[in-house]
């Protein structure tokens, strides 16, 4: 009887532990819904926000620091399929770039920050002639293809509030267990 009393008491403040997340990542299921990407001087964005209306998936705009409205934008229509919505921008410069993704049926699937490097220079070789030590030469290490992206330590994809949510989940059992151990070591044994 005490041990069932004690699984429900723990299953219930599991339960609780669980929602609380949850219910706290509410609003922030207005975060991005998109996965936006570069290589070299292509930009790609995926989502699978978006549902097909009247032949169309959406459109994709990629803003430059400069724009602030998704017409001033290069649009470029969705593709894809019901699991997954893409779009790709070739030729862009250097720069910081936003890059908005609106549904056919007029919603916003999400807007996320991308960095566009140029393109690193070819390795170059450097020895010094009078160099009494070896001085064999090493190519120079070329610069990473993206820039660092602020947020949550430097992510540059969003999770989500689900997966958030079980995350701290998981935490917050966690804590929730090392304090019913420690109260529970805390007690004298009794019989």
């Amino acid at each position: 009887m005490r041990t069932t009393r004690l699984l429900l008491r723990s299953g219930l403040t599991l339960a609780a532990a669980a929602a609380l997340p949850t219910w706290l990542a509410g609003p922030s299921a207005a975060l991005s819904g998109i996965s936006v990407s570069t290589i070299g001087s292509t930009v790609s964005v995926v989502t699978s926000a978006c549902t097909q209306s009247n032949g169309s998936w959406g459109n994709a705009s990629l803003l430059n620091s400069g724009q602030t409205a998704f017409a001033q934008g290069r649009q470029v229509a969705l593709a894809g399929t019901t699991v997954s919505q893409s779009a790709a921008w070739s030729g862009v410069s250097p720069g910081t770039y936003t890059v908005v993704v609106v549904c056919s049926n007029g919603g916003t699937a999400g807007t996320q920050s991308v960095i566009v490097s140029s393109a690193p220079a070819a390795p170059t070789t450097s020895s010094t002639a009078n160099s009494t030590v070896n001085s064999a030469a090493k190519p120079a290490v070329p610069a990473p293809a993206r820039g660092v992206m602020g947020g949550l330590g430097g992510a540059a994809r969003d999770y989500g509030p689900l997966t958030l949510g079980i995350g701290a989940a998981l935490v917050g059992s966690g804590v929730i267990a090392t304090g019913w151990y420690l109260r529970k070591r805390s007690k004298p044994y009794r019989l």
